[in-house]
């Protein structure tokens, strides 16, 4: 239901759609006591788009066009894995959900075109940036800013580890790979000890490669952000050696992600960001 606001994203939304168009911003909250009245406000704004569509549209009309609102207002695992806003845009045959990391101004709008200025700030903001965890087993993808960081969590089916991406056989192969090697008993161990570890760097080199496609095309291209990198020492040489994404920032974070927590991670991602944006405005002047 949810949908990741891209450049690509905005652009749908300002298009041509048959109206009206319903919009809807609100402020949301992280976790609980604050977010239990989240959908009691959601509900209320909802009122007020329904009031305004009694004025010019048919019952029938109305119940059409609210229904996804409706349903939305009534998903409590939705509720209890809000950001810090919320902005719900629809049709009576679109319907997209932002959750933002940012607050927004409640605001209830009905009109012949979607509200997107709070989605143009957002977008514009200039210290927004994502981030790729990465190791030779799996890899993790954030978003954040200078005051928040979280995890961009996987469609159903997405793949996210290494047998995932290059399937289960292929990851085991390379770990048995050559432990059965022909010869004498020491010959056999030697051979397998270093084709093992061939087959290793192979297997790694093609999951990087997968997961440099894959960052490009469904992350970066879309949101035009700039990447950093979270990885140990010998990944980042590695990765950045067979990597083609233009958005992949130098230096970048030489850390093991799956060995800190995300606020962890936050405090030394925005170090690094502080020290881009602080070259980047020496070398403009």
């Amino acid at each position: 239901m949810k949908t990741i606001l891209t450049l690509e994203s905005l652009a749908e939304l300002t298009a041509a759609h048959a109206p009206p168009c319903l919009s809807l911003y609100q402020a949301t909250h992280r976790s609980s006591p604050n977010n239990q009245q989240d959908p009691i406000r959601f509900r209320n704004l909802l009122k007020e788009l329904e009031a305004s569509l009694r004025q010019q549209h048919p019952a029938a009309e109305m119940q059409a066009l609210l229904a996804p609102f409706e349903a939305l207002g009534e998903d409590q695992d939705f509720w209890n894995h809000t950001l810090d806003g919320l902005a719900v845009l629809g049709t009576a045959d679109f319907f997209r959900v932002f959750c933002l990391q940012r607050s927004v101004p409640e605001l209830a709008i009905v009109a012949d075109s979607f509200h997107t200025k709070p989605l143009r700030r957002f977008l514009q903001s200039v210290d927004r940036y994502q981030v790729l965890g990465l190791s030779r087993g799996r890899f993790q993808v954030f978003e954040g800013d200078r005051n928040t960081l979280d995890e961009i969590l996987p469609t159903a089916g997405a793949a996210r580890t290494v047998a995932e991406v290059l399937g289960e056989k292929q990851s085991e192969a390379s770990q048995t790979s050559f432990s059965h090697a022909g010869g004498g008993a020491n010959a056999g161990i030697h051979h397998g000890q270093g084709g093992k570890s061939d087959s290793v760097d192979v297997e790694t080199d093609r999951f990087f490669r997968s997961v440099d496609r894959m960052m490009l095309e469904q992350y970066s291209k879309p949101s035009g952000l700039p990447l950093i990198l979270a990885a140990l020492p010998e990944h980042h040489h590695r990765f950045r050696q067979i990597s083609h994404n233009p958005f992949l920032l130098e230096g970048g974070l030489n850390v093991n992600p799956e060995g800190m927590g995300v606020a962890e991670l936050a405090e030394r991602l925005w170090e690094v960001v502080v020290e881009r944006s602080s070259f980047l405005r020496v070398t403009q002047k």
